[in-house]
């Protein structure tokens, strides 16, 4: 099967690949996400009990408290955080967690926004590699 092409905007930018993680609903990190596993806790998400470390994962946005940026940072810092995230909009705790981790640990974790029509194109388990200028190149399995 061909791969399947979407452009998307890079909000931090950064290469990744890794099996899709992805979820229709947003994700707290904070009480959602264990940092020190790369564990889905949030019992209430679709996602729960999966495994994001090294995986691409998929959620619109993060849904509430600003502390997800702490823990989000904390999982890069375990080495349990995901290898990049892709969002439907714009996402100011992903993207500072990013930012932050690139300047302290000079680590990239690639945030890219897809259109909310891409994004619907994409399943957990297919295999992603995302590109410096925002391509996320999906292959079906």
């Amino acid at each position: 099967m061909a791969d399947l092409v979407l452009q998307g905007r890079p909000v931090v930018r950064g290469v990744a690949q890794g099996e899709a993680l992805i979820s229709p609903e947003p994700l707290s990190f904070w009480g959602g996400y264990d940092f020190t596993t790369g564990e889905i806790t949030d019992r209430r998400h679709p996602l729960s009990g999966q495994n994001a470390g090294g995986k691409v994962l998929g959620v619109p946005f993060s849904r509430g408290s600003s502390t997800t940026t702490a823990v989000l940072l904390e999982a890069i810092r375990a080495g349990t955080a995901p290898a990049a995230i892709l969002i439907t909009e714009d996402d100011s705790f992903f993207a500072l967690a990013a930012i932050v981790a690139r300047e302290m640990y000079d680590y990239r974790l690639p945030i890219i926004a897809l259109t909310p029509a891409d994004y619907a194109r994409l399943a957990t388990g297919d295999c992603i590699r995302i590109t410096e200028e925002g391509s996320v190149i999906v292959t079906k399995e």
